[in-house]
């Protein structure tokens, strides 16, 4: 893999981590035309640490509110409470169903079909109307069912912030904090799903960590803020639906692809 290359996977990663439009679909897709069939695990350590840094970066404010407010403020110790559960489900569906899930990367027309499923999720989230409960009043159950929807985007083609985000709204968060839980509650597992893959990379001797990989890293780390900051402007204004028309025809564009054997 090249430094084009990198880019431009770095750039996919960082934009579709974020964008409801499944980061791990696009890399499939994207591997697939580019001729890089496995871009390596360095590689996407590099990538997801970039993409960590862009959550970091645009919620910083929000993690030092409820790091510096934890001991002395009821609703910042409830929500921080909330995020550690929501990683626990997340967290047992990687460790036990995580080599299960990731046998689809090797088939992308099974990306297609599962793009087309999160053009229906999207599009009924366009649908569901902001709820009442915020950092402070939402449950047990609510954190769990987003973090179940989260571990089920494991699958490529799935959307993480799509379905978390839906499921929270689901639930009858408001707007703002499904937003805001939906990416805080990315950062543990971004961060758990690293540490693992720089385990594996620190016994292979760090082989392949080069300049190609820095590329990447910082290509997904400036495209991520992008896309946080879109998404949540999306968010704001319910305009789900255009990323469910994109879904759709890139879903149906890679099952048109692969069936017609080009």
């Amino acid at each position: 893999m090249g430094n084009i290359e990198a880019i431009i996977l770095g750039l996919v990663q960082g934009l579709t981590e974020f964008l409801p439009v499944s980061s791990s679909g696009h890399l499939v897709i994207f591997q697939e035309l580019l001729g890089v069939q496995e871009a390596g695990i360095t590689f996407e350590v590099m990538v997801h640490f970039g993409t960590l840094l862009s959550v970091i970066w645009v919620f910083g404010g929000d993690i030092i509110r409820l790091a510096t407010r934890f001991t002395r403020e009821k609703q910042e110790r409830h929500f921080v409470f909330m995020i550690l559960l929501g990683t626990i489900p997340t967290a047992l569906m990687g460790l036990f169903l995580g080599d299960l899930f990731t046998q689809f990367y090797d088939t992308p027309i099974i990306t297609g079909f599962m793009l087309l499923v999160t053009g229906v999720i999207l599009f009924t989230l366009s649908r569901l109307t902001s709820g009442r409960k915020n950092e402070g009043t939402m449950t047990a159950k609510d954190a769990l069912l987003v973090s179940v929807a989260q571990g089920i985007a494991i699958i490529p083609g799935i959307s993480r912030s799509g379905l978390t985000i839906s499921s929270a709204l689901w639930r009858g968060l408001d707007r703002e904090t499904a937003v805001r839980f939906s990416f805080l509650v990315s950062i543990p597992v971004i961060l758990g799903a690293t540490l693992l893959e720089l385990k594996d990379i620190s016994e292979m001797g760090f082989v392949g960590l080069n300049s190609t990989m820095l590329y990447g890293m910082v290509t997904a780390f400036v495209a991520g803020i992008f896309a946080i900051r879109l998404f949540v402007n999306f968010v704001q204004k319910g305009k789900f639906h255009y990323f469910a028309y994109y879904c759709w025809v890139a879903g149906s564009a890679t099952i048109i692809y692969k069936v017609s054997g080009f």
